[in-house]
């Protein structure tokens, strides 16, 4: 059967990464599972592959050529490392929808009108860029549904093909889709990610 689209992650084998990948690989997409730690790439994969696996799970160490395979490109990867990735992936991902899902608890780094979403716009301008999955704890992507339904996800975008598109992936991930608008947005979705995380007590 063919894939529905194929979906790169970098940074894959972090916390974020991996859960997102676990949740997408039990859907048909090709997965392009990303990062500088080969080992690690392998034993996700290895941990993926399981009876309800439904995705083709590949792995790759170059960011740049990973993406230039992939419709979708979900950088699950901390603030500090966003401007190299986007520099070494800008002209492999134009046109492509772009997925931010940085956070940096603790610490607010980006100017007070802006947002790290917004940045990666500038840094990719020929990309649409997506903001979601922030707002979730890796642990919520595997939680039962409560009551019968399912954790919510809010997205902040631009384009609206790119919110429709992205709105499936969720779906996908086992999460309700919740678009809360553009990417003016992402500003109040990455403070209400820290002020949550300061909360819970979560470290970073």
């Amino acid at each position: 059967m063919k894939a529905k689209e194929t979906i790169a992650i970098i940074g894959a084998t972090g916390k974020m990464g991996s859960s997102i990948a676990k949740d997408l690989s039990k859907d048909i997409y090709r997965l392009i599972l990303m990062s500088k730690d080969v080992t690690k790439l392998s034993v996700l994969k290895d941990n993926l592959s399981t009876p309800d696996t439904k995705a083709l799970i590949d792995i790759h160490d170059c960011a740049r050529e990973g993406s230039w395979e992939a419709d979708v490109i979900i950088m699950a990867t901390p603030y500090e490392e966003e401007r190299e990735i986007a520099e070494k992936i800008r002209d492999v991902a134009t046109g492509k929808i772009v997925i931010s899902v940085s956070g940096r608890p603790y610490a607010w780094v980006t100017t007070p009108n802006s947002s790290r979403a917004e940045e990666l716009q500038e840094l990719l301008p020929y990309s649409k860029i997506v903001k979601v999955f922030n707002t979730s704890f890796c642990s919520g992507f595997h939680a039962p549904a409560v009551a019968g339904g399912k954790p919510d996800a809010f997205i902040a975008a631009n384009n609206g093909q790119a919110l429709e598109a992205v709105s499936r992936i969720v779906t996908s991930a086992g999460m309700n889709p919740v678009v809360v608008g553009d990417l003016s947005v992402s500003g109040a979705l990455e403070r209400i990610q820290c002020r949550t995380l300061d909360l819970n007590q979560v470290p970073s």
